[in-house]
């Protein structure tokens, strides 16, 4: 009876297992680290090339994960539940940077503050505005999202963040948002909203310690650029 030949990337999968296991990702092509990643959602197909085609498409391994789902559903290869896998791996990496927070102090260590700012709000379509609630050792209390949308003017801010740093007993706070649009420079509307919040938080005796915008690859700092308003 003749055996069933086994497809050649199963080998290939217990090489890169084995090459990770000894050794995890140092020295790793981005194509290497995304087929593997791939291989724990697509079991029955080479997933190199695909790797391959989503990089060829997005770039760099952050372009993937930022990719919408939708997006990467366009390349061949990639189904729903694959697309999911991608978004989930991008949520982990979230949430694994948010709870390092806690264990700092983010009025010394603001490269964590804008690290977790970076991943969780570069790649969304729509602007996003977060605000980080901290206690007197400048620990963190709380992230909550603000609003998803458009963020203009809107005197809904400074009320809703009040409450929120009364709520969570905070004695500083930290805001942020994303511009979609990839340019760092604060418009008008972002002064605005910067000096409302802080003259709001200043009537219950609450610091505003930051205002971060994130874009393209990189941030803007109000406190870090020393914008009179803070």
């Amino acid at each position: 009876m003749n055996k069933v030949l086994k497809p050649d990337y199963l080998e290939h999968r217990k090489r890169i297992k084995a090459k990770y296991k000894s050794g995890g990702t140092k020295g790793w092509l981005d194509y290497e680290i995304l087929e593997f990643a791939l291989s724990f959602a697509i079991l029955r197909k080479n997933t190199k090339p695909i790797a391959k085609e989503l990089l060829s498409k997005f770039k760099i391994i952050n372009g993937v994960l930022d990719a919408d789902r939708k997006d990467l559903e366009k390349i061949c290869g990639i189904s729903e539940h694959t697309a999911l896998f991608l978004n989930f791996l991008k949520d982990v990496a979230i949430i694994y940077l948010e709870k390092g927070l806690y264990k700092k102090d983010l009025v010394s260590s603001p490269e964590v503050v804008y690290d977790y700012l970076k991943a969780s709000l570069k790649g969304i379509a729509d602007e996003e505005f977060k605000v980080m609630f901290l206690n007197s050792r400048n620990r963190l209390l709380a992230i909550e999202t603000m609003q998803k949308g458009t963020v203009n003017k809107s005197v809904v801010y400074p009320r809703k963040i009040v409450e929120g740093a009364l709520h969570n007993h905070a004695t500083g706070v930290i805001i942020a948002h994303n511009h979609p649009g990839e340019s760092l420079k604060p418009s008008e509307d972002d002064y605005k909203i910067t000096k409302a919040i802080k003259e709001a938080l200043k009537t219950v005796d609450i610091v505003l310690l930051d205002h971060i915008i994130i874009a393209g690859n990189g941030y803007f700092s109000f406190k870090e650029n020393g914008i009179e308003i803070l």
